[in-house]
């Protein structure tokens, strides 16, 4: 079968779709894999209870049935949810949202796929912009996104070291540079794979040299504040008309519903739901007519506050403690990144004798599915940096017993590495 530029481009090997055959075929092989690779969230009992509640309720209705599976939503979504949000936003932190500054798109990496290629790419007339993702490393579903070869730029990190086993990425704001041929700047906060998070001081200077070139600052909040707030650091939610504010639907416990949520100026929102209309028709109503109650009360901020930021972070604890007894402190040279939010271990063993992809391979030998630090590179030149094939992102949002069983596993895989180049 032959395929256009496009068609070769989406069908080629990529990092998001290895994790995601991966994930379906060992789920689908019904071996005992411990999966640590995929960004599922955890199954929280009170969030399952609510969202029962809230189904049991639309089913009882003949309306809101009526709503959720007969009614084409318009293309910016579904207009009560959006319309609910935008209320939210308003009493909470006073941002003077309009429903106009509010789309909805079927989940976060559609949203993104749209942003990116809105400012990346061809401007016409010989000019190509590019999008700038300041503090690498960054989402692996990034790193495809581009309809056009080399959409990204990216910039190594300042490394700090904050304990004896414990290091933290920082902007390097001296290798920043926006140009004319930057579209857009983009963060994750927190920073799915490593669980970083932004300061708001480094946010500040992002929006500042945004504004200067009149670029939006894209921050992608799918782990973040205000909501599901998977944060274990303080963090000041944040827009303005200068920010692109993408939250999910997904890390407050309802991933499959696959809504995606985009904050931002009203051409920006407008622009949005024109590609949406083109590329979907409509956004599924499912997600937003399910979180619009929690929305609307309120609930979906005390809930992110109160049940699952408590939720990740007490896992966090459990999975670095383990980590940590079973490395030790004299088998070889390993940091865990300062987790500061989402649901992610970012492993770094300085020196590994072999690749973070090879150790991934073996581990999966093992029954142990983890992700391959070098996918979280995209935009950065390979110029020989070894950081980047010395890391693993592990997810404990699972079983605890599990996640500990896989921790323990990758320590003595680790340890077996160094000792075969030893002998």
């Amino acid at each position: 079968m032959k395929l256009s530029a496009f068609g070769r481009k989406f069908t080629a090997d990529a990092g998001i779709t290895s994790l995601m055959d991966d994930l379906g075929n060992a789920l689908a092989s019904g071996d005992d894999m411990i999966m640590m690779g995929g960004g599922n969230p955890g199954h929280i009992p009170e969030i399952q209870g609510r969202v029962q509640e809230i189904l049991a309720d639309m089913a009882r209705s003949e309306g809101d049935t009526r709503r959720l599976v007969g009614i084409y939503d318009p293309p910016q979504g579904e207009k009560q949810f959006i319309a609910s949000l935008a209320e939210l936003l308003n009493r909470e932190y006073g941002w003077g949202l309009q429903p106009e500054n509010i789309a909805l798109t079927n989940g976060s990496q559609a949203a993104f796929f749209m942003l990116f290629n809105m400012f990346g790419g061809d401007y016409g007339d010989g000019v190509h912009k590019h999008i700038l993702l300041p503090l690498a490393p960054e989402y692996i579903g990034y790193a495809d996104a581009g309809i056009e070869p080399g959409l990204f730029h990216a910039v190594q990190p300042d490394i700090s070291f904050t304990d004896a086993h414990e290091f933290k990425y920082r902007v390097d704001f001296d290798a920043v540079e926006v140009t004319g041929e930057t579209g857009a700047i983009c963060v994750s906060r927190p920073t799915n794979p490593t669980g970083n998070v932004v300061t708001d001081e480094e946010l500040a200077r992002l929006e500042t040299m945004a504004r200067r070139h009149n670029i939006p600052l894209i921050v992608d909040g799918a782990y973040g504040t205000p909501f599901p707030n998977l944060l274990f650091v303080d963090a000041t939610p944040h827009w303005n008309e200068q920010v692109i504010l993408c939250l999910s639907l997904s890390k407050f416990g309802l991933p499959a519903v696959r809504t995606g949520i985009v904050i931002a100026a009203e051409p920006v929102i407008k622009a949005l739901s024109g590609i949406n209309a083109i590329m979907n028709l409509a956004t599924g109503s499912f997600g937003a007519m399910l979180a619009e109650p929690l929305v609307r009360s309120g609930e979906i901020l005390s809930l992110s506050r109160d049940v699952v930021c408590p939720f990740y972070k007490a896992k966090m604890e459990r999975a670095v403690a383990v980590f940590r007894d079973a490395m030790g402190e004299d088998s070889c040279r390993w940091y865990v990144h300062k987790p500061e939010g989402a649901m992610f271990l970012w492993l770094w063993f300085p020196d590994l004798p072999i690749t973070s992809l090879e150790l991934y391979q073996r581990l999966k030998q093992r029954g142990v599915l983890v992700v391959s630090g070098h996918y979280f590179f995209p935009g950065l030149p390979e110029d020989g940096w070894r950081h980047r094939h010395e890391c693993l992102r592990v997810t404990y949002s699972q079983d605890d017993d599990r996640v500990a069983e896989g921790l323990r596993i990758i320590a003595d895989e680790v340890k077996t590495v160094w000792a075969e180049a030893q002998t």
